[in-house]
């Protein structure tokens, strides 16, 4: 509590700016009850409230509701410290809480840590977003994720923000292009969008651009994200530019990506250094401890996976390569291709251009693909020939005769049923896909015209409707990116069949009602295999995944030779994916680009494909850079963590002290306090509440004041659902799971539920604890009745750093045998709050036979309670937890000198001296590490339960 313009506020936030300490407060006050404000502390002056002259008064309410409202709010309230090794909220939300992901979370909260920095490079498919929320659930109930920045491919934007309000109850604003339009309506253009919004979902394509650089710099965060991290290796993108600025200003930083490493040490050292500055020694040369400290890996088969995924995750099926028999015309212009461009009979390729090793293979990838492509690729190299003048004349001509000739036999191919696609049709067929069938299935193919002309035909040719064939490319909006991908989600949606390019192999969840994936084209790169994989074989996949490729086959020898490459890939991923979990160290180069060069290679014959993909034996065997990263951390036939136990709900660190049976119990409960009759619609002074125990539900009409909270959330979705006019949720984890899945099941046309789990941090307990704790006047502490035999005042101890953040807890008894002589106090301490209110009696409801008399005799017991509670909390407690936190800084700071000192070797490289920058700033954040204060506050003062009162 503070005291600012002499009117009480409730603390909520504080974060440290460049103009200075920033509190965000709660209104208390007759005035300024739901009020929210922001206050600098060198603007105006901000009095915390002396505990040891907080005034006792006398709980009358029925079954003393007011004062266990009151104190079940606070504790809510208080932050969880740095050092709880327990899972407070990460594990209670509506997520399958595996051992696996709980391993991860513990990693990225490791308190030997100086802040929390992870590299999330768990394989494709484990959830890395669900570890992100986990991660960041604990980060809110620690106090460190008031203000959280989610930085995304465009894609997905939406797909994360349905999972972090879904699973966690984390409300984040979508500025895509409708939310970043709809922000320019509601802020003046010289509003920085940052300030306004506390946690936002951006991608990076956006963020990275100069509009923003300026105002992000002016911000700080207390977690900031970024999914799909290996964009961000480059030192000289406008990626990393970005990635830079916002590691700087960010407390926690979650990077995330399947793929992290591009084969360069000096790349993923970049990305280390993101992490932790110090992390890279001035040398470059990476440190393999420092690397298993901030970065967690694991794939499908790793025993800590393997043991815990069971059903959830059904093993894929052997791949299914169908080879195609080309017809006559397309064998005509394999001939072609292969005798004039690839393999010249004269020796002499046609082409004109610089990229002659190139082009006849780009021309040969099209041909694949499909007759549309080719003839794509031929009518754009013919257009830039006629317009380079830079060609000779008589080269032009060369190549447009052999162009033309070339455009003449694909034309013949499209005059006529093409052999991959009419085998594609077919297969569609066998597996279920048409009318009145449920069967759905995603077709990847690399080229936008092959994408086109499957969208175009496959409706008429498997008699569905125009609808039921989907088309996702690149050239789409972020809207209408996400618009596909939420139908393909949806059971009642009428697509049947999602036809896509890679811009959907990265990120996005498919499995939820397809188990069958083709692909109609093969890239050229391991990498894109296994990308594009798994969008289906992913956790949560009830189904066996069964891969299938369709290749097409010329007669011609050596391009036969080629397709049975290609084909070698599919099975390769397949093996790898088993083995390793990690394709990429197969060929060591640890990009797309990279891969299809080599694949290149081998086609134009200058390379064996043994030479460029090693057997999977020889990688896990290997001890080089590019295989190591495939053992760092997860050595054959070993977890690569401990396995964790599951968390039962009354752990220490759960939020709030356990007087309730349940969230909604506490909702009730606060409801009725705030209202005269929440039954009652609002018009009449209610909020219209309804609870149905047995089906798991409760709702009610939301006041302005929590409609406010739930603005973030898309427009659509508060439409659709009419969730500002009548908000439902799920009470029990069985129904929230429930209606997740029905929304994927009805007609609604959306994924977002229409009854939304009610978890412990879940905006609407929060603006219930604000109401609760409005109940009493400036610093004062209820007195009630319990199960004590000499008056007991209930407190709290906490010891924060120089940035306000709790570095421990302590909860204690203060007993008074002589209330005459308040200088006598016996003082308890208790391993959790739970305990402290068992022993005073009050952890049940109680009858409340009338309001404690005369409390003017308690008054003078809080003032010794907080002076000798603080005391020995100094002497017994905080001076040990100090010391503990004192030497984690400490260690830091030997660690950042031990930096320095190989520094000072190679100060003249421009680049460590960015780095030592870094390491400054890292040093002051040390500092600020350090314990600073300790508080204790009274929050309850019992009396003996003279009357007997039972519960």
């Amino acid at each position: 509590m503070v005291v600012v313009r002499d009117e009480e506020w409730l603390v909520r936030a504080t974060e440290e700016t460049p103009d200075g300490t920033l509190v965000h407060v709660q209104g208390l006050g007759e005035l300024v009850r739901d009020t929210t404000a922001s206050f600098y502390t060198q603007l105006d002056q901000v009095v915390v409230s002396d505990p040891a002259k907080a005034r006792v008064v006398a709980d009358a309410s029925p079954r003393y509701r007011t004062a266990r409202l009151w104190l079940e709010s606070t504790l809510r309230k208080t932050a969880v410290p740095l050092g709880e090794r327990s899972l407070s909220a990460a594990t209670r939300g509506l997520a399958d809480t595996l051992s696996y992901q709980q391993s991860a979370v513990r990693k990225a909260l490791d308190p030997t840590n100086l802040r929390p920095r992870i590299l999330l490079a768990d394989a494709v498919g484990l959830g890395k977003t669900l570890e992100i929320g986990m991660i960041l659930s604990e980060l809110v109930r620690r106090g460190r994720g008031d203000r959280i920045l989610v930085v995304t491919p465009r894609h997905v934007l939406e797909q994360m923000q349905h999972e972090l309000w879904t699973r966690f109850a984390l409300p984040f604003v979508r500025l895509d292009t409708a939310g970043i339009q709809r922000v320019r309506q509601k802020l003046p253009a010289t509003r920085n969008p940052f300030t306004y919004y506390r946690r936002a979902i951006i991608s990076i394509d956006t963020l990275k651009s100069d509009r923003y650089v300026a105002s992000l710099r002016r911000q700080r965060w207390d977690a900031v994200v970024i999914d799909e991290s290996h964009n961000l290796s480059n030192a000289a993108t406008l990626n990393n530019r970005l990635a830079r600025l916002l590691a700087r200003n960010a407390e926690a930083l979650i990077l995330a990506s399947a793929t992290p490493h591009n084969g360069k040490a000096e790349s993923f050292a970049e990305l280390v250094r993101l992490l932790d500055p110090s992390a890279v020694p001035p040398s470059g040369v990476l440190d393999r401890e420092e690397v298993r400290r901030l970065v967690v890996r694991r794939h499908r088969h790793s025993p800590e996976v393997a043991n815990a995924v069971g059903a959830d995750w059904a093993e894929r099926q052997e791949p299914h390569n169908v080879l195609v028999p080309a017809t006559p015309a397309e064998n005509a212009v394999a001939h072609e291709l292969e005798h004039t461009w690839l393999w010249p009979d004269n020796g002499a390729s046609p082409y004109s251009g610089p990229r002659a090793a190139f082009f006849p293979w780009t021309l040969a990838k099209a041909f694949l693909s499909s007759p549309a492509a080719l003839q794509e690729t031929i009518d754009g190299r013919i257009d830039r020939v006629a317009k380079d003048r830079a060609v000779p004349a008589d080269r032009a001509q060369i190549e447009l005769r052999a162009l033309r000739h070339l455009r003449q036999l694909n034309e013949q191919t499209m005059r006529q049923p093409s052999a991959k696609y009419t085998r594609l049709v077919a297969y569609l067929k066998e597996i279920g896909v048409g009318p009145g069938s449920p069967t759905r299935v995603v077709v990847f193919a690399e080229r936008l015209e092959t994408l086109r002309w499957l969208h175009r035909s496959l409706p008429k040719d498997l008699g569905l409707p125009a609808n039921a064939v989907e088309l996702m490319h690149g050239g789409l909006t972020d809207d209408e990116q996400q618009g596909v991908v939420e139908r393909f989600k949806q059971e009642q949606a009428p697509v049947r069949v999602l036809v896509t390019g890679d811009v959907a192999s990265e990120g996005v969840n498919l499995h939820a009602q397809c188990h069958q994936l083709i692909h109609y084209d093969i890239p050229w790169s391991l990498i894109r295999i296994e990308q594009r994989n798994g969008r289906i074989d992913r956790y949560g996949q009830k189904h066996p995944p069964r891969i299938t490729a369709l290749l097409l086959d010329p007669n011609s020898e050596r391009f036969a030779g080629d397709v049975r490459v290609l084909a070698k890939l599919i099975d390769k991923e397949n093996e790898a994916h088993t083995a390793l979990g990690d394709v990429a160290s197969l060929m060591g180069r640890y990009d797309v680009k990279g891969e299809e060069n080599e694949i290149r290679s081998v086609l134009a014959g200058t390379k064996q494909l043994d030479d460029v993909i090693r057997p999977v034996a020889e990688v896990a065997a290997g001890n080089d850079l590019a295989a190591l990263f495939a053992q760092l951390f997860d050595a054959p036939g070993q977890a690569a963590t401990e396995p964790v136990a599951p968390q039962t709900a009354t752990e220490p660190g759960d939020a709030g002290s356990g007087l309730y049976d349940d969230e909604v119990s506490y909702l009730e409960e606060a409801l009725r306090e705030a209202f005269v009759d929440p039954t009652a619609p609002p018009a009449r002074g209610g909020v219209g509440w309804r609870r149905d125990e047995a089906f798991g539900t409760a709702e009610l009409t939301p006041p302005p004041d929590l409609v406010q909270r739930l603005d973030v959330l898309p427009q659509s979705y508060l439409a659709e659902r009419k969730v500002t006019e009548r908000l439902v949720l799920a009470t029990t984890t069985a129904r929230g799971q429930e209606r997740l899945a029905a929304a994927l099941r009805d007609h609604s046309g959306t994924t977002w539920p229409d009854a939304h789990y009610l978890s412990p941090l879940h905006p609407v307990l929060d603006w219930a604890a604000d109401r609760a704790l409005a109940a009493l006047g400036r610093n004062e502490v209820f007195a009630v009745r319990g199960t004590v035999d000499d008056p007991t005042v209930l407190l709290v101890g906490t010891l924060t750093n120089k940035r306000g953040q709790v570095v421990s807890t302590a909860w204690l008894t203060a007993q008074f045998p002589d209330p005459e002589t308040p200088s006598f106090v016996l003082i308890t301490p208790h391993d959790s709050v739970r305990a402290a209110l068992q022993e005073l009696g009050f952890t049940t409801p109680r009858a409340n036979p009338g309001a404690v008399p005369a409390t003017d005799h308690l008054q003078p017991l809080v003032a010794p309670a907080v002076h000798q509670a603080a005391a020995y909390l100094e002497k017994n407690v905080f001076e040990a937890a100090s010391r503990d936190a004192q030497q984690r800084v400490e260690t830091w700071r030997r660690k950042l000198d031990t930096w320095d000192e190989g520094a000072n070797v190679l100060i003249r490289r421009s680049d460590v001296q960015a780095s030592r920058a870094r390491i400054d700033e890292e040093r002051e954040l040390a500092e600020s590490m350090a314990p600073a204060r300790q508080l204790v506050r009274p929050l309850l003062v019992v009396v003996p339960d003279t009357e007997g009162q039972s519960k």
